[in-house]
């Protein structure tokens, strides 16, 4: 996909549009479930003070995600 990056490359306060879940199917279903679909917008919101998880404003919820499941989101910025 053209454009695309992962959604842990997103710095807070950037937005994005979910594009496509990379991850194994049980961690996919999972991720889906909490409302990462394709074409739903996704925001960054705030970032742990090391780093890790990374708060993530997605279907008028926020959810915590580590780096690694992040990075298995494409997203459009």
């Amino acid at each position: 996909m053209e454009n695309t990056r992962t959604l842990d490359q997103l710095a807070a306060g950037q937005l994005a549009t979910v594009a496509a879940i990379t991850a194994p199917e049980d961690r996919r279903r999972r991720l889906l479930e909490l409302g990462f679909v394709p074409g739903a917008p996704v925001a960054a919101l705030q970032v742990a003070p090391w780093g890790d998880p990374v708060a993530y404003g997605v279907c008028g919820a926020v959810i915590a995600l580590r780096r690694a499941d992040a990075r298995q989101i494409q997203v459009i910025p």
